[in-house]
């Protein structure tokens, strides 16, 4: 059992990590283009946001790749073991997967209205640490009040690790059974519409309010 709560709490580090590089790291990115003047740049030329937006992704995508890859690997290190098969395994990745849509478009979200590189980084850094504390990330899911499992089921970032989490190592360690078909659905949709809202803020108004 013990492997398997350092298991748990692996997945937990991965995606508080995860969290910080969309909440975070990619508004911080966007505001410290807009400072240093490099966005306006951008805008002057026949550039679409469309292309901006694609290559801070692939960024965001192959540094948070890296640190989970990282997580991992030091959770291995220090004793954690999951039970799930190859094809639960490819479920827990496309869970994250939906994390990291959800972070993204929280990210762009907070780049848009957020004009200054500390109060970037300070807006995604509370963001990510109010919500992961009052969904569960780091504290069972049992031990919440029944508000707070409710805020994690509705809250795409907290359903998907749930979710994950679920796949890799079982309805014992989390508590109860994420796979459900409405709230996967909820999770895909929240997440995706997320990403989508951001997308659409950041390249009607920051490209446009330069």
């Amino acid at each position: 059992m013990v492997p398997h709560v350092r298991g748990a709490f692996t997945i937990s580090m991965m995606v508080f990590a995860l969290m910080i590089a969309g909440t975070s790291n990619l508004p911080s990115s966007i505001t410290a283009d807009r400072e240093n003047g490099l966005l306006s740049k951008l805008i002057s030329m026949p550039i679409s946001p469309r292309k901006d937006f694609i290559g801070r992704i692939l960024a965001l995508v192959t540094f948070s790749a890296l640190a989970a890859i990282l997580v991992i690997a030091v959770g291995f290190a220090v004793g954690s073991r999951y039970t799930g098969t190859a094809i639960e395994t490819l479920q827990a990745v496309g869970f994250f997967l939906l994390i990291i849509c959800a972070s993204t478009g929280i990210g762009l979200i907070i780049g848009t209205f957020v004009k200054r590189l500390q109060g970037a980084v300070m807006t995604g850094v509370s963001v990510t640490v109010i919500t992961a504390s009052i969904s569960g990330l780091f504290a069972p899911y049992s031990v919440l009040p029944p508000a707070l499992q409710q805020f994690s089921r509705v809250y795409p970032i907290s359903s998907a690790s749930y979710s994950a989490m679920y796949s890799l190592l079982g309805e014992n360690v989390v508590g109860y059974n994420p796979l459900t078909t409405s709230q996967i659905g909820m999770t895909i949709a929240l997440s995706i519409f997320l990403l989508i809202l951001g997308t659409i803020l950041y390249s009607r108004y920051s490209w446009r309010m330069e």
